[in-house]
């Protein structure tokens, strides 16, 4: 974003941006970043195919900058097929070969065939991927709300026992960190600092 960027001073963390909106700092430093923060961080997915497509996302970051991910995300989403399970689960070495020479994506084999084993892991599910996930959903009533980035958490019990359950349903790609990262994606922690104008449009 172009502009000067401004500390509210005696509010919290937030950031002024050239538009008079407060944001947490990390969503003032481009375009995709601000888009990302202001409409989607932190709003509530519950579907299937979103949570599939947040999770397959937070994998292929993992040791990459996130606007790598965001710069790339349709081309992810063309790739795999919208991230309909379905679909997805259906892929075979021939997928993978083909997705291998995808420059819209991040080509990694190891996580593009995560990707697979997942949407057959999800497929497999006793119940949906969304009732699973929410069901970990934090209590936050009792906890502070963030007023500097160093107040949000890299991960909570709650996370380190959802990336137990995907495991155990036999999701690859999710440790505690990346849960949490989801959790603060879709909605089940509203992690936006105390003077972020997104706040409240997250829920909080």
């Amino acid at each position: 974003m172009d502009g000067p960027v401004a500390a509210v001073d005696g509010v919290g963390g937030g950031r002024l941006g050239p538009d008079g909106l407060v944001r947490c700092p990390w969503g003032m430093s481009t375009p995709d970043y601000v888009a990302y923060h202001d409409e989607e961080w932190g709003r509530p997915v519950r579907d299937t195919v979103g949570l599939f497509e947040r999770l397959s996302l937070e994998a292929f970051q993992s040791g990459l900058s996130w606007l790598t991910i965001l710069r790339k995300r349709e081309g992810f989403r063309r790739a795999f097929a919208g991230f309909d399970p379905e679909v997805v689960a259906a892929f075979g070495e021939a997928d993978v070969e083909r997705l291998l020479l995808d420059a819209s994506i991040v080509r990694n084999r190891r996580k593009i065939e995560a990707t697979v084993v997942n949407a057959r892991a999800i497929l497999a599910l006793e119940r949906p991927l969304e009732e699973l996930i929410w069901s970990f959903q934090p209590d936050t009533s009792a906890r502070p709300v963030p007023r500097m980035l160093a107040d949000v958490p890299a991960q909570v019990p709650e996370s380190v026992a959802l990336a137990k359950a995907l495991r155990k349903a036999g999701l690859v790609f999710v440790g505690p960190t990346t849960s949490y990262a989801l959790m603060q994606a879709c909605g089940l922690v509203n992690d936006h600092l105390a003077d972020c104008f997104a706040r409240g449009a997250a829920g909080g």
